[in-house]
């Protein structure tokens, strides 16, 4: 992978512009931060170089700091689910704050944001309460945030319940978007005032990147991530305005920035830093433009990122979790950059080896020929196909360790007999409904292989080179494969064909 991004730069220039923003207000600092904590995967992709660990990290530099976290009591009672986990909000906020304490950072509070009496979110907040994690309800704000003589009043911001907290920098994140984070933020900071604290906010940012122009690749992958959302890049206004400077925000941020320039000026004195934020890029602290070192892999690699989001919108909606105008939306971002699905280099091979699959003996299920293909560091492709044996994903893997260790494409990294008698489990015993192995059962059984083979040992030795790698599929992957594929870290896209003409695919 050609390096773009130089995440000590950035990480040294971010945690002094955290640092600086928290001696501006010379009290406290609500850092809302958006996007994933733990893992930033669509960071590293759209900026190679970029660890995927880095918010992490950064929050381990910063030192003296706690952790707030925000989950809508409306996602609880929906049972929504994180796409890249496949967990539910309740599931992955227990996750991510096993992640953190295993990093050393601590949750201090888990605030259910929205409440209204939600049954799921009454049975969340005794879950955790039951667990020993401290946690608050707070409820809706009628008007909320346009109305805001009711807003920031004692009806609004002072109805709500202060969460006590301790460090210099609170951290206030969340399980997805809308978890009212920044509701949270600007109540905390009403109540502060009135006990004579002085506490500011500001924004972790990463995308847009604000000296980047409103068409730059990465930017226009920004859009495409939120395309649910229909989320625009667009010039700050504001920003122009104030500093004769162009800077790039998101039309969400910039319409709303008149609303809450006015709250912070009713929250605080207009001597408080907050209300001094002349546009709403000055809301953000972000560094992440100067971390680019070679703008020419980072538009490529914002390009492939559009391309996936495309596939991965597409096989969302034929599951019925998107809604047309999302995928009206990516049609027209993937226009907008003269970008085709082919552009992907991984896409055309996988489907040849789904029309190679036809010509074998022992036909896929059903009449069903599914093809992958994976594109290893140095360019080189590498596919497979599914048999009565394994999955096309399974398949493609064991070719790739393969041609990484250099052996021989006749070698067998697990033997026929094993992979026949783990089918027999599966169907004689677990009654599932096919024989072939899944990547997460393939894997298990090279496991077992090189327990004893030494070929089979030094080929699951490379399973760690395939994190980061690129590949593509012709039908919808199972749980089983999906699961391996997020494991291994390997950044998968299909054309989410069914593998059997049923309703119900495990």
């Amino acid at each position: 992978m050609k390096i773009g991004f130089d995440s000590g730069r950035y990480l040294e220039l971010q945690s002094k512009a955290i640092r600086e923003r928290v001696g501006t207000f010379g009290g406290r600092l609500y850092l809302e931060f958006g996007g994933k904590l733990c893992s930033d995967s669509h960071a590293a992709r759209v900026l190679p170089g970029y660890d995927h660990k880095n918010k992490i990290r950064l929050l381990r530099m910063l030192g003296d700091l706690e952790i707030v976290f925000c989950i809508s009591a409306k996602d609880l009672q929906n049972g929504t689910v994180r796409q890249d986990s496949g967990l539910t909000y309740d599931n992955q906020t227990l996750k991510i704050i096993d992640e953190l304490a295993d990093q050393g950072l601590r949750v201090s509070s888990v605030v259910i944001t929205r409440f209204e009496g939600e049954p799921a979110a009454e049975k969340f907040r005794r879950r955790l309460v039951n667990l020993g994690i401290g946690v608050y309800t707070q409820g809706v704000i009628e008007g909320y945030p346009r109305d805001i003589d009711r807003v920031v009043s004692e009806e609004g911001y002072g109805s709500l319940p202060y969460v006590p907290v301790e460090s210099s920098v609170v951290i206030v994140t969340g399980s997805g978007g809308g978890s009212g984070k920044m509701a949270f933020c600007l109540s905390q900071i009403y109540h502060e005032h009135r006990m004579d604290q002085c506490s500011g906010f500001a924004k972790f940012e990463t995308f847009p990147i604000w000296e980047l122009p409103v068409d730059h690749p990465v930017n226009v992958a920004y859009e495409a991530a939120t395309a649910d959302l229909l989320d625009e890049v667009m010039v700050d206004p504001f920003h122009s305005e104030a500093y004769g400077v162009e800077a790039v925000n998101y039309n969400r941020d910039i319409e709303n920035f008149a609303i809450m320039r006015s709250i912070f000026e009713r929250i605080a004195d207009r001597e408080n830093s907050a209300c001094h934020y002349r546009s709403p890029t000055d809301m953000g602290i972000n560094a992440a433009g100067r971390g680019i070192v070679d703008d020419g892999a980072c538009r490529d690699a914002g390009r492939q990122e559009i391309i996936r989001r495309y596939f991965r919108y597409r096989e969302e909606f034929l599951a019925g979790l998107q809604q047309k105008s999302t995928i009206d939306r990516m049609e027209e971002i993937m226009e907008k950059c003269g970008l085709r699905e082919e552009d992907r280099r991984v896409v055309l091979p996988a489907r040849r080896a789904a029309e190679e699959a036809k010509y074998q003996e022992g036909k896929g299920n059903e009449g069903i020929y599914c093809g992958s293909a994976l594109e290893l560091g140095d360019g080189r492709i590498i596919t497979g196909k599914n048999s009565p044996l394994l999955h096309s994903e399974s398949a493609v893997v064991l070719n790739a360790i393969k041609e990484l260790e250099g052996i021989p494409d006749g070698v067998d990294l697990i033997s026929g007999e094993v992979i026949r008698q783990i089918g027999k489990l599966k169907t004689r015993t677990m009654y599932e409904r096919t024989e072939s192995l899944n990547l997460n059962e393939t894997l298990v059984a090279l496991a077992v292989s090189a327990a004893r083979d030494d070929i089979a040992n030094r080929a699951m030795g490379k399973l760690r080179e395939l994190g980061g790698c690129e590949m593509h599929v012709t039908h919808v992957p199972t749980g089983g494969d999906y699961q391996a594929l997020r494991k291994l870290r390997i950044n998968v896209t299909t054309d989410a064909i069914p593998t059997m003409k049923r309703y119900f695919a495990e």
